[in-house]
């Protein structure tokens, strides 16, 4: 029997009040922020996967010629018939390479742009119709519960392209503890992170010459208008993006090109020419600090794959027993 896909979507965190007032209390902090994960609505999700294909964009291509080059070793290490836990799924075409190699029984997409993936899951499917496959349409930067539907035997959690990033050290030990909290016994977590390089490739990365990475920043405003009733007008703002080399992380903001007031149903925020709004942080580690993150959130890294360069680490890990 072939099995066909099933999508699931939570509850939308994106028209909750809850949502409303973190953007709210982001917006009216003393210094401004928006969380990196209201970059992602359709549009944005179509922006990123064009900055993957930038050349200044090395994240993408390396890890994926890590996998090209490892991929046997991996598959050793993993092995087959685990559930496929994919988390910020995207177009699903990081986990799509593991297929291959992994055979996953199952495969769960992840990803808060839920209509994004429902299409990515649809035409992987047409590719793979012999895996099972479930896609969830949540926000997992703050809570992990997985529904019923997810299989409990080997979980193999996927979290590609250096996403773990986006989170500070510490918020991104607690989001690894609560990924160990699903992950059975026989699981594991193959993780990608992005390790300290020279800041001009960093720079350019986050900065492109085309500015795709300035439209997908510069994006974010349009969709937070949709969920907060605001008048952001994206003309009189300005993407910046760099290397911040104190606190070993590239940061994302959008500067006020004039002084302006912004609005939405009982809020305001007036902004100072050249006052900014962090929206996105980056963190770059060393590799022994990557493999100290694991640990500290219960996992053992048993293999660690880096290009030649050691722009980039793709990382195998187990969890500790009784961690």
């Amino acid at each position: 029997m072939i099995p066909t896909s099933t999508l699931t979507e939570a509850r939308s965190p994106l028209a909750s009040p809850h949502i409303q007032a973190e953007l709210t209390a982001g917006l009216c902090a003393a210094h401004a922020h928006i969380s990196p994960k209201f970059l992602y609505d359709p549009l944005g999700s179509k922006l990123f996967e064009a900055i993957c294909e930038l050349p200044e964009y090395y994240p993408t291509r390396t890890e994926a010629a890590i996998v090209a080059r490892y991929g046997a070793e991996l598959a050793r290490a993993a092995g087959a018939g685990a559930t496929l836990i994919d988390l910020g799924a995207g177009n699903c075409a990081k986990a799509a390479r593991l297929f291959p190699l992994l055979h996953p029984a199952q495969y769960v997409a992840i990803d808060i742009s839920h209509a994004f993936l429902q299409d990515a899951i649809e035409r992987l499917q047409q590719r793979f119709p012999h895996i099972e496959m479930t896609g969830l349409g949540l926000d997992f930067s703050s809570q992990l519960a997985l529904p019923d539907i997810v299989r409990n035997e080997r979980r193999l959690f996927f979290y590609p392209g250096s996403s773990i990033g986006n989170f500070t050290p510490d918020e991104a030990i607690g989001f690894l503890g609560r990924v160990r909290a699903q992950c059975d016994a026989d699981g594991g977590l193959l993780i990608g992170i992005d390790l300290v390089k020279d800041s001009a490739t960093l720079d350019a990365a986050y900065d492109d010459a085309l500015g795709v990475t300035a439209a997908f920043n510069l994006n974010m405003l349009r969709h937070v208008n949709g969920l907060l009733g605001a008048d952001f007008d994206v003309r009189q703002w300005r993407h910046r993006g760099a290397f911040n080399g104190a606190e070993s992380r590239v940061e994302m903001h959008l500067e006020a090109a004039e002084a302006l007031t912004v609005r939405w149903p009982g809020g305001a925020r007036s902004f100072a020419r050249g006052e900014r709004i962090h929206t996105e942080n980056s963190y770059k580690y060393r590799r022994s600090a990557a493999v100290g993150l694991l640990e500290q959130a219960g996992f053992a890294a048993l293999h660690v794959w880096t290009d030649p360069n050691e722009w980039f680490a793709l990382i195998y890990a187990r969890p500790i027993p009784n961690a």
